[in-house]
């Protein structure tokens, strides 16, 4: 006759205790907004469309060193123009700092602060924490590169009027059709930043210093980078989420091609939702001391 094994014991549980009810996103999101990192990164994206009128004002109007017209020469075209040329400017560097700075911050600090490990005897869930952080940072992110357009669309139009986006390679997009693509550009930009994203959160939850994961992420998208401008690696450069960054500007053309921000897009997110794995199967396995 085999014996049978003990019924387990019930975890008790405070009453009126609900899992799910921890750490609201409201609560982390407002924390999130009233530190000084946030407001200062807001600061400086708000202040970039106004350095480049002053540099315009200053320095006259863009025009190219030869006959080939770039997106930078249409940049006091319209409104709309201007705001292009700031997505193109700081997509390569600029845009990745909030995305490593929102999604890498987030869990370390906590650690550095020594009140991660009192989050967690609230009692707030491990996986219930890591999702609060990562939909906040992640929310900020897009606020981010939200921000930037918007602003940078309102000072363009004071300075430059409302018109059409002018096509380098000739034509135009109607007022309406132009803030339809610029909506479809910051969306891919996002898209495409969800690999520093990964990289940033799974390196939040591996140490305890948040500058050493915000830096990190910063980092490897810079060695992404240069990877990318190595062209003796052939197609291998197709694998790299750097290599897809600017394919958004298929999206500002008369007839948008949308294979390369599809392969883009596809490659950010494929390496994204690995580190994320990681992320949470680390954090749920790490011994948290501080």
């Amino acid at each position: 006759m085999s014996a049978t094994a003990p019924p387990a014991e019930p975890v008790e549980t405070a009453s009126g205790y609900r899992a799910g009810r921890t750490l609201p996103l409201r609560v982390e999101l407002v924390r999130q907004l009233k530190r000084r990192r946030t407001l200062v990164m807001g600061g400086v994206l708000a202040a970039l469309p106004f350095v480049l009128l002053v540099a315009f004002a200053i320095g006259g109007e863009p025009g190219g060193r030869n006959d080939r017209v770039t997106l930078m020469d249409t940049a006091t075209a319209s409104g709309a123009n201007f705001a292009a040329v700031n997505l193109f400017v700081s997509a390569g560097f600029l845009l990745v700092v909030p995305v490593a700075l929102f999604c890498g911050d987030t869990v370390a600090s906590e650690a550095s602060w020594s009140s991660l490990r009192y989050l967690l005897a609230a009692p707030v869930p491990r996986a219930r924490l890591l999702w609060s952080k990562l939909a906040v940072g992640l929310s900020l992110s897009l606020a981010a590169m939200v921000l930037l357009p918007v602003v940078a669309l309102a000072a363009g139009t004071a300075a430059y009027g409302w018109g059409p986006l002018r096509i380098p390679t000739g034509g135009a997009l109607d007022p309406a059709t132009a803030a339809q693509r610029l909506a479809v550009v910051v969306a891919y930009l996002f898209v495409s930043q969800l690999v520093t994203a990964g990289l940033a959160f799974w390196l939040s939850t591996r140490t305890d210093a948040p500058l050493g994961a915000v830096g990190g992420a910063v980092g490897l998208t810079i060695v992404g980078n240069v990877l990318d401008a190595v062209t003796a690696l052939g197609h291998w450069r197709d694998f790299l989420p750097a290599h897809w960054q600017f394919a958004w500007a298929d999206a500002v053309q008369p007839r948008p091609e949308w294979a390369g921000m599809i392969q883009g897009a596809s490659v950010s997110v494929a390496y994204a939702l690995v580190l994320f794995a990681l992320a949470f199967r680390g954090f749920a396995r790490k011994d948290v001391v501080s």
